[in-house]
């Protein structure tokens, strides 16, 4: 069993996921033109780390000797983001990375998929857009993981929101606090005669060219799934047209969780599941993570609570 240093929290792991991350780090399906650059940082021929994970939900087992914000048979939630780690039985990590006790009447399988979703939709919505109460938010991808936290929380920032999804997944969405869904395979969402003031992409199939038409001016346009091409053209692009265009990833704070676990605790966030697996059948999790048809998250779990 792993061990914690004097400054370290060891969580026996509950429930953990299996992200989108994940599977692209696992299959090597990376954004176009980040195949070289991510296979140089994260591994060339497989993943530098065997274990994968982001995101998880346990118990502290144990802490070091240096450690005062967490002891033994703390229930918490933390987000090892690109250090992965969490497909484990324990997971060791620092008491200054994002760990969080759980919010008040969360399960363990809804605190594993807090952070993944909650972080990104929470940094680009709130920090990259600064998105105000009346603004209009479209959201593209919004039944999965990202796009179900971003549609909660830009609702929660008082936004009007439109849920860019499958015809299968509107009434999901629609629950989840979407003024308006759009069914991609039926509707060109440009052609509806609407503009809004932030569009959110998750998914990466929308680009600048078929966005502007429908910005608002000063609007902004979040590739968070975009291509290396589309995120080097998107200063000028930005520059030009008096917009913002901008993409990448977010960061992995404690802070971020912290306000995650407040808006759970307020009844606005509620990440949604897909489906849980057994850790023996974490192949299985993958394989439904592949499909691309999965809503929302998928959960592993490990093991249990006590």
């Amino acid at each position: 069993m792993a061990t914690a240093g004097p400054d370290d929290v060891l969580i026996r792991v509950v429930a953990t996921s299996v992200s989108s991350g994940d599977a692209r780090i696992r299959g090597a399906n990376f954004p176009p033109g980040f195949g070289v650059l991510a296979r140089t940082f994260l591994g060339i021929t497989r993943p530098r780390q065997p274990i994968l994970g982001m995101e998880v939900a346990g118990v502290v087992e144990a802490v070091g000797q240096a450690v005062s914000r967490f002891k033994p048979g703390d229930r918490v939630f933390a987000f090892s983001g690109i250090g992965m780690g969490c497909h484990a039985e324990f997971k060791v990590m620092r008491e200054t990375a994002p760990i969080q006790l759980m919010p008040a009447g969360v399960s363990f399988e809804e605190a594993a998929v807090l952070s993944f979703g909650g972080t990104t939709a929470l940094y680009f919505l709130r920090d990259v857009a600064k998105v105000k109460g009346g603004e209009r938010v479209l959201i593209n991808g919004a039944s999965g993981s990202v796009g179900s936290a971003a549609v909660q929380l830009a609702r929660h920032f008082g936004a009007h929101v439109t849920g860019l999804c499958s015809a299968a997944n509107g009434d999901l969405v629609r629950s989840l606090g979407a003024d308006a869904v759009i069914d991609y395979r039926a509707e060109n969402f440009a052609a509806r005669g609407e503009a809004w003031d932030v569009i959110l992409d998750t998914v990466g199939s929308l680009s600048f060219p078929q966005c502007r038409p429908v910005l608002r001016p000063h609007g902004r346009l979040l590739l968070i799934a975009g291509g290396l091409g589309a995120l080097l053209k998107a200063p000028v692009q930005s520059r030009l047209s008096g917009l913002i265009i901008t993409g990448g990833t977010a960061p992995e704070r404690c802070e971020d969780l912290a306000e995650l676990k407040r808006i759970y605790e307020l009844g606005a966030f509620r990440p949604v599941i897909d489906r849980c697996f057994p850790l023996e059948r974490i192949a299985d999790a993958h394989a439904r993570v592949d499909t691309g048809r999965k809503v929302g998250n998928v959960v592993v779990l490990v093991g249990g609570p006590s």
